[in-house]
């Protein structure tokens, strides 16, 4: 692939993890609207992201592996097209269930287009180019987070909810157009698509839904009984018969080998942590105005500072990861987390003082996601297991997330819901962050890595 196709084909990736990531944040305006449409209660209404996450997570492992057997253009468009059809779905809804249907449907689809994406920087770009690549792909994907709020309530105000949805249709169809022109078929190392693994997928889906059910705990609130230990108490079991089964296929969903490099455990293990970071952020509003008596409108002005700091640094991480390598800007990233976290309980400063603080915790964020860690899974990853590396990137994240959400959810209500159980569950956020601090410096050293593949 020469330089100008790989020009063409960049911002047709880009649009995809922008599509793929919007529709996580236009849902939370969205959801008083649903509410009064469908006669459904909050209880009820948390079904559209729990039903969209407990898709995705499966789908994410499933669709970044088929990616490397069918190859990337073939699974880029098709999660593409899946999610517009769930966005149809969504916006044609005419009953609350139909909703969740299309919900799950841009589930799977979502789950596939991020990693594809990340794994197709690794198999046309050279590495000298990918850091940068990369890092534009965390911009992008904050940038969905920043936008996504304001556009759906700005289209509330002008249009019908189902408005949110349908604006997806037109950008996903065009994504799949160029996508199908631009993405490379098949690189030349690729081995063809093989017998699909059904039970591996079965165990897949068994083992991430037992882990985010038991993490959110939705089912112990549904059913009235205490169900997340046990579920949580299979999640071993369900690691161990998929080990087993994947030791024995010629094309695993999971591929065994990534988990003989210490550096990519460890890389997942701190992509994890960045989760925990991320989720933390969730809660932010809710001490802001516990302890200084802000609207909920001035608490979210007041995260500016972190939202753009993590833009710009996730920007510039990602231009600087060939030169510093990984290891110094996860470590770097996680020192600004830690440092962020710990001036946001130094309620004394005033809200001022916690602006302040919030903005080494936005560089922080932008640092861990900016490509650092992908490129670790990207450099360790042979290139038929580059899409499952990536996949596994997108799922620690993703637990990490729901664990902070969960624990610090917990942890508040304990406390009353008042600041005094906020900023508790933030002090253990704070020591979780110096830990991965501590994992980052004993990151292997950075390798020296060959020029990036180049496709037909």
């Amino acid at each position: 692939m020469d330089d100008l196709a790989r020009q063409r084909l960049m911002p047709v990736l880009y649009a995809g993890v922008f599509l793929g990531a919007l529709d996580t944040s236009v849902i939370g305006p969205a959801i008083p609207a649903l509410k009064t449409v469908f006669g459904v209660d909050n209880r009820q209404v948390g079904l559209v992201t729990l039903v969209f996450i407990l898709c995705s997570l499966p789908a994410t492992a499933v669709l970044s592996s088929l990616g490397d057997r069918w190859g990337r253009r073939t699974v880029f468009v098709l999660s593409v097209l899946t999610f517009a059809l769930g966005s149809l779905l969504v916006a044609l809804a005419s009953s609350f269930w139909m909703l969740l249907l299309g919900r799950a449907v841009q589930g799977v689809g979502s789950g596939g287009i991020i990693p594809t994406a990340s794994a197709t920087i690794g198999d046309v770009l050279p590495h000298q180019a990918q850091g940068r690549a990369l890092g534009l792909v965390g911009a992008v994907y904050g940038m969905a987070f920043v936008i996504g709020p304001p556009l759906a309530a700005g289209m509330l105000l002008l249009a019908d909810w189902r408005w949110i949805f349908l604006i997806n249709l037109p950008l996903a169809l065009a994504v799949a157009y160029f996508g199908l022109r631009r993405l490379p078929a098949r690189l030349p190392d690729h081995p063809p698509g093989g017998a699909l693994d059904s039970v591996g997928i079965a165990l897949v889906v068994g083992l991430l839904a037992s882990l985010a059910l038991g993490i959110n705990r939705v089912l112990d609130d549904w059913l009235g009984l205490l169900i997340w230990p046990w579920l949580l108490a299979t999640v071993p079991l369900w690691v161990l018969a998929l080990v087993r089964h994947e030791r024995g296929q010629q094309h695993p969903v999971v591929p065994l080998q990534l988990f003989a490099s210490k550096r990519l455990v460890l890389a997942y293990l701190l992509t994890v942590g960045g989760g925990l970071g991320m989720g933390g952020v969730a809660f932010l509003t809710s001490l802001t105005t516990l302890a200084y008596g802000l609207t909920p409108a001035q608490a979210g002005l007041a995260l500016l500072p972190l939202v753009l700091g993590s833009m710009v640094g996730s920007m510039g991480a990602g231009r600087s990861l060939n030169r510093q390598g990984p290891r110094r800007l996860i470590a770097l990233g996680f020192s600004l987390l830690s440092m962020g976290s710990v001036g946001v309980l130094w309620t004394v400063s005033g809200w001022l003082g916690f602006v302040l603080a919030s903005i080494p915790l936005g560089l922080g964020l932008g640092v861990i996601v900016g490509g650092a860690l992908r490129s670790i899974a990207l450099a360790e990853a042979a290139p038929t297991a580059r899409g499952a590396a990536q996949g596994l990137i997108n799922i620690a994240t993703a637990v990490g997330t729901l664990s902070a959400t969960a624990c610090i959810s917990a942890w508040a209500d304990l406390g009353g819901g008042e600041l005094q159980g906020f900023l508790s569950a933030y002090l253990g956020l704070a020591i979780i962050l110096c830990c991965m601090l501590w994992i980052a410096l004993t990151l292997p050293g950075d390798r020296c890595h060959p020029s990036g593949t180049s496709a037909a």
